[in-house]
């Protein structure tokens, strides 16, 4: 597993060693948010006889062929990116290095030691401002920014390699995860930490944007369904299928820690859509992905674990 150190990837070790899997991780605690949180993400995992930590960067293609030389695996899940969209608008070389040239990278590695299982993590971001509630089976995808578009490459160089060399390919397309452990600056854990610091919530536009925050680990059971099962190739959405404004969101906020927000209104942001609504009837059927927690229950469990970081 790549990025098996970060938000979605520390949950996802967890419950793969506790089904009884053998696991070698890759992640080079890039410093786009501490690295000493992405340490205490696996602490847990490091105790396991069946994890093996491997740091190191997939744009390095020697340190990939040594790993790959050395431990035999039979699937690879890739969730290693540079994440985040407005940071993308800043570095948008960086986001395609690693969210494009990171998985060719990969993906000719899989390749060269016939390892033909590729689980690719990638976004709702690939989306855009196409028709709502999203479907997989959208052709026209119009990705708003530098890192919806690196998402989507990624997902394109897979679909090639599924043509041409006949590898196994499942694609997530994720939906807002939240939840314990969360990057910093995504939305749930930067406003918390705003409000208890009575600082200003930026809002772009009016808040009445939408997004489908999805709990980690819904995300994790879907992603573990799949390692179950085998596809040829498949794109699945993995979301909750429920949009929330966001102003509806800061509301539950305030309420769970007792304060009011501060808010500073700015204008409309380009790089991101207005709604993001996913389709689940796909995911559903091939992997009877049913979304378990609802929107309050996960942000108090987040919220749980924000009070003792």
């Amino acid at each position: 597993m790549t990025g098996g150190a970060g938000f979605i990837g520390s949950h996802l070790a967890e419950r793969l060693l506790a089904s009884g899997y053998k696991l070698f991780v890759i992640d080079n605690f890039d410093r786009y948010y501490a690295p000493r949180l992405k340490r205490e993400n696996i602490r847990l995992a490091l105790a396991s006889p069946n994890y093996r930590l491997l740091q190191g960067d997939i744009r390095n293609k020697s340190f990939l062929d040594k790993v790959f030389k050395k431990y035999k695996f039979d699937t690879l899940i890739h969730l290693a990116a540079k994440a985040g969209v407005r940071s993308s608008l800043k570095d948008p070389v960086s986001y395609s290095e690693v969210n494009l040239n990171g998985t060719i990278n990969l993906l000719e590695t899989c390749r060269k030691y016939r390892i033909n299982r590729f689980i690719f993590g990638s976004s709702s971001s690939v989306y855009g401002n196409c028709k709502i509630p999203y479907r997989e089976r959208e052709q026209n995808l119009k990705p708003l920014s530098p890192y919806g578009a690196s998402k989507l490459d990624g997902e394109q160089i897979c679909s090639i390699f599924h043509r041409l060399y006949g590898m196994e390919m499942t694609i997530f397309r994720f939906f807002t995860v939240y939840g314990p452990r969360q990057r910093p600056d995504m939305a749930i854990h930067k406003f918390t930490r705003l409000i208890c610091g009575n600082q200003p919530i930026q809002i772009y536009g009016r808040g009445d944007s939408q997004r489908d925050y999805t709990y980690i680990d819904d995300i994790v059971s879907g992603i573990l369904a799949s390692v179950k099962r085998r596809f040829d190739f498949q794109i699945i959405n993995l979301g909750n299928s429920k949009k929330v404004k966001l102003r509806e969101l800061i509301s539950i906020l305030e309420t769970k820690l007792g304060k009011k927000a501060k808010l500073k209104y700015l204008p409309e942001e380009k790089s991101e859509p207005k709604v993001t609504w996913a389709d689940i009837n796909k995911a559903s059927r091939l992997l009877n992905f049913k979304p378990q927690t609802p929107l309050e229950e996960g942000i108090k469990s987040f919220l749980e674990w924000y009070r003792h970081v």
